[in-house]
């Protein structure tokens, strides 16, 4: 981040301390800020050199707000949510339920002349997008919001977009898109990769027509939206919409997938894959195009992610432990996709990385093939960037540098023509088939750190891992006795 993103940053946040006192929390703040930046966007268009027509109708627009003080000001505040929130395409998405969280008049006031100070438009895109993520970084810092659970490591997801490539003309989908990591990093990719030599068509393709996202939360869509139009991608419309990703299959198909479902083994909604139905029927959702009946959201999203990619699309995903070796449905759904996609690589993570403490994840790399008798899966390389290695959010954070070695061997140039390494090993489709309940929770080296007591991980670490444990084994009792009920 610049300097100058750096001090603007700073000066936003710092009066979000201020307004904590107010009741204001952090994610509140960050969707305060959204609708005020908007509105000052829109007005800062109208005037020279842009001079464009105003998107926010007459009265309900950024002057409006100058205007006012004290009471006044906060009736035409929300006056402007209120009526916005029921405006069409992109406006209807930013202002989607809003509502005022900033009680105090003063205080919005303050912070209606912090964010007027600034000249937004004649930023670039970059300074004004690295601002705004930077804010959201901050939100994510705050675990007791809960907001780092859509917030993916961007050295991580720098790593999978490198080595999956995208390239113009080719349509990328985040279907638990969160506030739209993946796809900023991969608009990065193409624009620093192809820029110079793209058409005027692909790059139109770049900005309106590549990207497609769906959430379930509609303050995470907000941000998303708001993210990438300070990051100049969209138009009038919105690229993001608020829904649930699994309730049903829309018909469209994408060149690749890239994503990060969110973590928890069980979901109140169980989807079935025969079309029978369940003791609670409105907690159901039938898909005829998954391999399996489960309530587990992680195999639920890789059924629906193989069903959304196209032939030969391509998907890097990030799933917990718990899809490697669950049995039942789980199984199933390992059976099935390594015999009809080539799966072919598996990113086997640090703890410490993300928000929530003790998560143990990884990343399966699957592209999609054509039907055919034979199994599609040859090898599955797996790169253990796991063991002897430790991170923390604060002192020892993931950095790309991390990454690189992982990058080099996958060979994103040409990934047929790969060696073995310490941490790279490549496990045969019959070695994989043969292990029992095709178990690919496969690790080969020894953690030399752990000999010592003294640098087991910290005590939280450790509770959260406990935890985490526990709740998988009740999950599968819970399984277990919803089979028992439905066989009554």
């Amino acid at each position: 981040m610049s300097n100058e993103s750096a001090t603007i940053v700073q000066k936003l946040w710092n009066f979000c301390n201020v307004l904590r006192d107010d009741g204001v929390s952090y994610g509140d703040y960050v969707e305060q800020l959204t609708y005020l930046l908007f509105l000052k966007l829109a007005d800062e268009q109208t005037k020279p050199p842009h001079n464009k027509p105003s998107a926010i109708p007459t009265g309900l627009d950024w002057e409006s707000l100058l205007k006012e003080s004290g009471a006044e000001l906060e009736t035409q505040y929300v006056k402007i949510l209120r009526e916005l929130s029921n405006a069409s395409g992109l406006l209807g998405v930013i202002f989607r339920k809003s509502q005022n969280r900033i009680q105090t008049p003063a205080n919005l006031q303050r912070l209606i002349h912090l964010i007027n100070a600034e000249n937004w438009s004649g930023m670039t895109t970059d300074i004004k997008g690295t601002i705004y993520e930077g804010l959201l970084q901050k939100n994510a810092e705050d675990t007791k919001s809960g907001a780092g659970q859509y917030f993916t490591p961007r050295p991580l997801i720098k790593a999978m977009v490198a080595v999956m490539h995208p390239e113009p003309g080719q349509t990328i989908c985040d279907p638990a898109c969160g506030t739209g990591g993946f796809f900023l990093a991969a608009h990065d990719y193409i624009s620093e990769n192809y820029g110079s030599t793209m058409t005027r068509d692909e790059k139109e393709f770049l900005r309106f027509k590549t990207f497609a996202g769906t959430d379930i939360v509609d303050n995470v869509v907000r941000l998303c939206v708001m993210n990438l139009y300070l990051h100049g991608i969209g138009g009038t419309e919105s690229p993001i919409t608020t829904a649930d990703s699994l309730s049903r299959d829309t018909g469209d198909r994408y060149d690749m997938v890239l994503t990060n479902p969110p973590f928890g083994n069980r979901s109140s909604i169980t989807i079935t894959a025969d079309g029978s139905k369940r003791n609670n029927a409105s907690l159901t959702y039938e898909r005829d195009d998954f391999w399996a009946t489960t309530s587990n959201k992680q195999f639920n999203f890789l059924q629906h992610i193989k069903t959304i990619l196209k032939t030969d699309g391509r998907a890097a995903v990030v799933l917990p432990d718990n899809v490697l070796f669950e049995r039942g449905a789980g199984e199933t759904i390992r059976q099935q996709l390594l015999k009809q996609f080539d799966v072919h690589t598996l990113l086997r993570l640090p703890t410490g990385i993300f928000y929530a403490q003790g998560v143990k994840a990884n990343v399966l790399f699957f592209d999609k093939r054509p039907a055919s008798e034979e199994p599609w899966t040859q090898k599955l390389w797996i790169y253990d960037l796991r063991t002897d290695k430790r991170f923390t959010l604060k002192t020892n954070p993931l950095t790309d540098t991390d990454l690189q070695d992982f990058i080099t061997v996958y060979n994103p140039k040409n990934r047929y023509e790969r060696a073995e390494t310490d941490r790279f090993r490549a496990f045969t489709y019959e070695e994989l088939t043969q292990r029992e309940h095709a178990n690919l929770d496969i690790f080969w080296l020894k953690d030399d750190s752990l000999k010592d007591a003294a640098d087991l991980p910290a005590p939280d670490v450790l509770a959260a891992e406990i935890t985490k444990n526990l709740e998988f084994a009740l999950a599968q009792f819970q399984d277990i006795q919803a089979a028992l009920d439905n066989n009554d």
